[in-house]
């Protein structure tokens, strides 16, 4: 049977790193190379935050944008689609893979959070699980996206919202936990508002 909460000893004492040594190496040069040359960046350098990015094993896509103070973990379990952005101060915790799709945007200040550690272990295992954020998606301001979800194609997910579970496509999602709130239709740009084409 398992035991309460009160009667079980939970370590907090240091334990080794769930990390490799490639991998906290590999960490550490990235720290160096985002604090000397990506994060000092001027905002249009995007051609080359992609070289850094790339020269660290990310897979991006053409025309991708990542803003300099945007906060990537491990650039090597990154991928981006074809004219997709990070926006600035977006923190993209990549300790398991994360990708995002063709035409999406993620942004300020959201937090993709690509891991979390097992609350019923009394060591508190690191996991990772994927997150996959599909094309033409659009993640609103400060919003929590958590580990193993998916978003699919075309969804919104308004600003503060925290996703938990897959969000399913062309929806509009709001709320913590974020759920879809209506259909996402899409104007005909022939048609101009307030009138005919």
């Amino acid at each position: 049977m398992d035991k309460p909460i009160s009667s079980v000893t939970i370590d907090i004492s240091r334990k080794p790193s769930p990390y490799s040594r490639r991998n906290q190496i590999a960490r550490a040069l990235w720290g160096i190379v985002y604090t000397l040359l990506f994060r000092p960046s001027p905002r249009p350098l995007h051609g080359w935050r992609r070289f850094l990015l790339k020269c660290f094993g990310a897979k991006l896509g053409h025309k991708a944008k990542v803003f300099s103070s945007a906060r990537i973990f491990a650039p090597w379990n990154l991928t981006m689609g074809d004219h997709s952005t990070i926006a600035p101060d977006v923190d993209c915790y990549c300790a398991g893979s994360i990708s995002i799709g063709e035409h999406s945007t993620v942004s300020q200040y959201s937090y993709l959070c690509g891991a979390s550690h097992d609350f019923e272990d009394p060591k508190m295992t690191l996991f990772t699980a994927p997150i996959h954020i599909g094309d033409r998606v659009w993640i609103c301001a400060d919003v929590f996206v958590g580990p193993g979800v998916t978003i699919a194609d075309g969804v919104v997910v308004g600003a503060r919202s925290s996703v938990f579970t897959d969000l399913p496509t062309w929806t509009v999602c709001t709320g913590n936990p974020a759920t879809p709130k209506r259909s996402r239709i899409v104007r005909d740009p022939s048609v101009k508002r307030g009138g005919r084409a």
